[in-house]
């Protein structure tokens, strides 16, 4: 299977360095597995405004060829800008949608993804780094367990934690992404 050239991930192209961006409505998009390019293809056909910073991953092949593809910087997430629902309706309407989170404080958000794009732009190794550790104690955020409280056992691969969480005076194990939980204390 031949390895596919890098993708606008940006549409419009360098939206984000506009002023008025701040003013518009953005959504946190959580797509389904892998589905993030899928997701922007169908965005840049209909129109919708969209950045889901994607960075050059280089590996050599067994033969010792250079590989280089084109990942998200953050897995399954699209962020999505527009002035209304309308934008996260036609998102939600692709079939790549999960979940949809409106980002409330929009500003330092914006900035953040300013940054991003122009360390993207300066061709800077880059890779997403979690302040969760094993040891701490989290809160779940999301999903079938938000509100539960644990303690981080072990990172298991890049994103994912195996959680304990105690109740009924027994434990269990939960695998969960990083992003679902919140440090306490």
């Amino acid at each position: 299977m031949p390895i596919l050239p890098a993708e606008p991930d940006c549409y419009p192209d360098a939206f984000l360095l506009d002023d008025d961006v701040v003013q518009r409505t953005w959504w946190l998009m959580y797509t389904k597995s892998r589905q993030e390019k899928q997701l922007m293809r169908h965005l840049r056909t209909i129109g919708v405004s969209h950045y889901a910073p994607q960075i050059a991953n280089r590996r050599r092949s067994p033969a010792g060829r250079i590989r280089v593809t084109y990942q998200p910087l953050f897995r399954n997430y699209v962020f999505v800008c527009g002035d209304d629902d309308e934008a996260r309706y036609q998102a939600v309407c692709t079939g790549c949608i999960l979940q949809a989170s409106k980002i409330d404080d929009v500003e330092p958000f914006v900035t953040d993804l300013r940054q991003i794009f122009n360390l993207i732009q300066m061709d800077v190794p880059l890779a997403v780094e979690s302040r969760i550790e094993p040891g701490q104690t989290i809160r779940v955020k999301s999903g079938a367990f938000a509100g539960y409280e644990g303690t981080v056992l072990r990172r298991t691969q890049e994103t994912h934690l195996l959680v304990s969480v105690r109740f009924m005076e027994q434990g269990v194990s939960v695998k969960l992404d990083d992003c679902q939980l919140e440090v306490i204390g």
